[in-house]
C-alpha cells in the first residue's frame, strides 16, 4: 500500500504521515529528494531555495522528476507500505499513480488555524503576517508549467482529512483512514502477486543498471528466484564499479554492456540446475524483457510463459525468438527501462 499526503502549508501533513509511520509504514519525501540534490550542489537549504531549485529541475527534467526519484527508490529497494509526502504537482501524482494500491490523501485545516500553527512553529523564513502567509501560499497553489502547482493536486485527492482539532484527534482520523484503506484494498491477481515478489527479490541485486530480478513459477508455486549479481566469491558492481564492454550490432549501432554480472534469469536457471529443480513448463516473472542470450536458455529449459514489468530497449530479437519458439510473452507496461550508457 502506498499513501500520498498532500495539503496546504501547516495543514498537518507531517503529523498525518507520522501516524502512518508509527503504524509500520516507511516514509519517503519529495522534499528530501530535493534537499539531497541541493546538498550535492552546495546550495543553502531554505524554503524559498527549495521551491526555486525544485522548479529549476522540473524545467530541466520534467514536472515529474521528483516523483520519478521516489518511484525509482521504491522499485530499486522493493519497498512496500510507504507514505509519500511533499507532492506538489499533478505530474507527480500521475507518476505515483503507477504504484499499485496508491491513494492520495489531502489534509485540510482552516487558514487562520494554519497561520497560528506556523507562528507557534516559528521556523526561520516563515511568514510573520497573515497577509504574507496568504501571498506565499498562493504562489505555491497557482504555479505555472514546470513549477509546483498544488491546487490541482488537492483536487486529485479522493480522500480528505479535516485537521481542525488537536494531534490526538488527527491520529484517530488517520488510524480509521488506514483501516478503511486496508479493508478496501484490492486482492492482487497471480501475475501481480508474483511481480510483487520480483520487486522484493530485486532489492538483493548488486548492479544498478536495472537491478533486475526474476521468479520462476509452476502451478502457482515458486520454484526458484534470481537477481543480477556477480558469480559467487567475485566482486560486485556496487563494490568496485561496472565492467563495460562495447558492442556493435549488424547495423553498426554501438552499445555499452556491463559484463561483470550474471543476469537474473541465468542465475535462476543455474540455481534450478544446481539443486535439481525441474522448471520445464514453468512461467518466469521478470522486471524487464530478457536479452537474446537469456531467451535462448529459457527456451531450452522449457519455460512456456514470460511475464515482464517493462520493455527492454534491445528486446526486438528476443520477442521474435520467443514467438518462433511458441513461448508466450506478456509485458505489463509499455514503459521502457532506461539507465546510463544504454
Amino acid at each position: 500500500m502506498y499513501i500520498g499526503i498532500t495539503g496546504l502549508y501547516c495543514s498537518g501533513k507531517d503529523s498525518a504521515a507520522k501516524t502512518l509511520v508509527n503504524a509500520g509504514f516507511g516514509h519517503l519525501s519529495l522534499s528530501d529528494a530535493v534537499r539531497k540534490e541541493m546538498k550535492k550542489a552546495n546550495i543553502k537549504i531554505t524554503r524559498d531555495n527549495l521551491i526555486s531549485f525544485a522548479n529549476e529541475m522540473r524545467v530541466k527534467y520534467g514536472d515529474n522528476i521528483w516523483a520519478k526519484k521516489i518511484f525509482e527508490e521504491i522499485e530499486k529497494n522493493g519497498l512496500n507500505n510507504v507514505v509519500i509526502t511533499s507532492i506538489r504537482s499533478p505530474a507527480e501524482v500521475k507518476e505515483l499513480e503507477k504504484l499499485k494500491n496508491f491513494s492520495l490523501v489531502c489534509v485540510e485545516a482552516p487558514l487562520k488555524m494554519r497561520f497560528e500553527r506556523s507562528q507557534l512553529r516559528n521556523r526561520e523564513n516563515d511568514p510573520k503576517t497573515l497577509k504574507e502567509f496568504v501571498k506565499k501560499e498562493n504562489f505555491e497553489r497557482y504555479g505555472k508549467k514546470n513549477q509546483q502547482n498544488i491546487n490541482p493536486v488537492l483536487k486529485k485527492a479522493k480522500i480528505h482529512v479535516i485537521n481542525d482539532g488537536n494531534l490526538e484527534q488527527l491520529e484517530i482520523k488517520m488510524e480509521k483512514l488506514l483501516d478503511d484503506l486496508r479493508k478496501g484494498m484490492k486482492r492482487p491477481n497471480w501475475d501481480e502477486y508474483f511481480m510483487d515478489i520480483v520487486r522484493a527479490v530485486s532489492s538483493r541485486a548488486t548492479c544498478d543498471r536495472g537491478r533486475t530480478a526474476c521468479v520462476i513459477v509452476k502451478d502457482k508455486r515458486i520454484l526458484c528466484t534470481g537477481y543480477v549479481g556477480s558469480p559467487i566469491g567475485l566482486s560486485h558492481c556496487d563494490e568496485v564499479g561496472h565492467l563495460y564492454e562495447t558492442r556493435y550490432d549488424a547495423n553498426g549501432k554501438k552499445t555499452e554492456h556491463c559484463i561483470r554480472t550474471i543476469h537474473a534469469e541465468q542465475n535462476a536457471i543455474a540455481q534450478a540446475a544446481r539443486y535439481g529443480i525441474p522448471i520445464d513448463g514453468s512461467t518466469i516473472y521478470m522486471k524487464l524483457e530478457p536479452c537474446f542470450w537469456c531467451v535462448k536458455q529459457m527456451i531450452n529449459v522449457g519455460i512456456k510463459r514470460v511475464v515482464c514489468l517493462k520493455r527492454y530497449h534491445g528486446g526486438e530479437l528476443s520477442r521474435k525468438s520467443l514467438k518462433e519458439a511458441g513461448v508466450k510473452l506478456d509485458v505489463l507496461s509499455e514503459d521502457l527501462e532506461k539507465y546510463d550508457n544504454m
